[in-house]
């Protein structure tokens, strides 16, 4: 299977990498001229790079056609996730990128355990997480992990730009089925809690919001399983899992 990059230098038939990307492909993988390895560009096509020319911290190549990519969801799921402590997030962002996330956008609430600290240098590294996984997984986007938001009302100021928006509360709320159906597209928010979960008044915000109050069941979910759970059920309601 040719390998895999991600590129924003890509115009009129021609693309480049550059940095470690060009470094990996040239010195690592050994890359020779006339290779081909699949390119994504930014915006979001797959192409086919083959392999033109080799210098010190670059690569360039002629690239074909680009296609829409098989691993992209047709639903934009932005997933909004309460901010855990020792390390969960990064296990969320990893899998939920290999699920088929957009973006993700942590945020502090009530009853979060964690507190902010370091979170610019923590930032680049949760993104460099969602590369390497969406590299793994096949993507053709790198989706995006953005700076916690302070407030949980921050939250509910951003849920406007969603078309829908479900709140999963442990308190319980509307079955997850009849909200999603097959062929649903458009911008998605789905947003779960931290350890402590979410107060009354918490969840009475969210649905003044506009939120869509659901639940996952009877059984109580840990902070990194609820927000895996909530997307793989979304893309599968969708049509997105097969």
């Amino acid at each position: 299977m040719p390998h895999r990059y991600f590129t924003r230098e890509l115009s009129n038939g021609q693309a480049a990498l550059t940095g470690s990307d060009a470094h990996h492909l040239a010195t690592v993988m050994r890359a020779r001229l006339g290779e081909e390895v699949v390119l994504c560009g930014p915006d979001g096509l797959e192409y086919t790079g083959t392999v033109t020319a080799i210098t010190p911290g670059r690569v360039e190549f002629s690239v074909n056609e680009g296609a829409p990519s098989k691993a992209e969801p047709d639903v934009a799921v932005t997933l909004f996730v309460g901010y855990p402590k020792q390390g969960k997030l990064e296990e969320i962002i990893r899998h939920s990128v290999e699920l088929g996330v957009q973006e993700i956008i942590p945020f502090f609430s009530r009853y979060c355990v964690a507190t902010p600290k370091k979170e610019e240098a923590k930032n680049e590294r949760y993104n460099r997480i969602a590369t390497e996984a969406a590299k793994q997984a096949g993507r053709a986007q790198i989706p995006h992990v953005a700076l916690p938001l302070p407030h949980f009302s921050d939250v509910c100021q951003a849920l406007p730009r969603y078309d829908k928006t479900l709140f999963f509360y442990e308190g319980g709320g509307a079955p997850l089925r009849t909200l999603l159906t097959p062929g649903s597209t458009g911008r998605l928010a789905l947003i779960t809690g931290s350890e402590g979960g979410f107060s009354a008044e918490e969840a009475a915000e969210a649905a003044s919001a506009g939120a869509l109050t659901v639940g996952l069941g009877p059984r109580i979910l840990r902070c990194e399983t609820a927000p895996l759970a909530a997307l793989t059920a979304a893309m599968l309601l969708t049509g997105n899992l097969e």
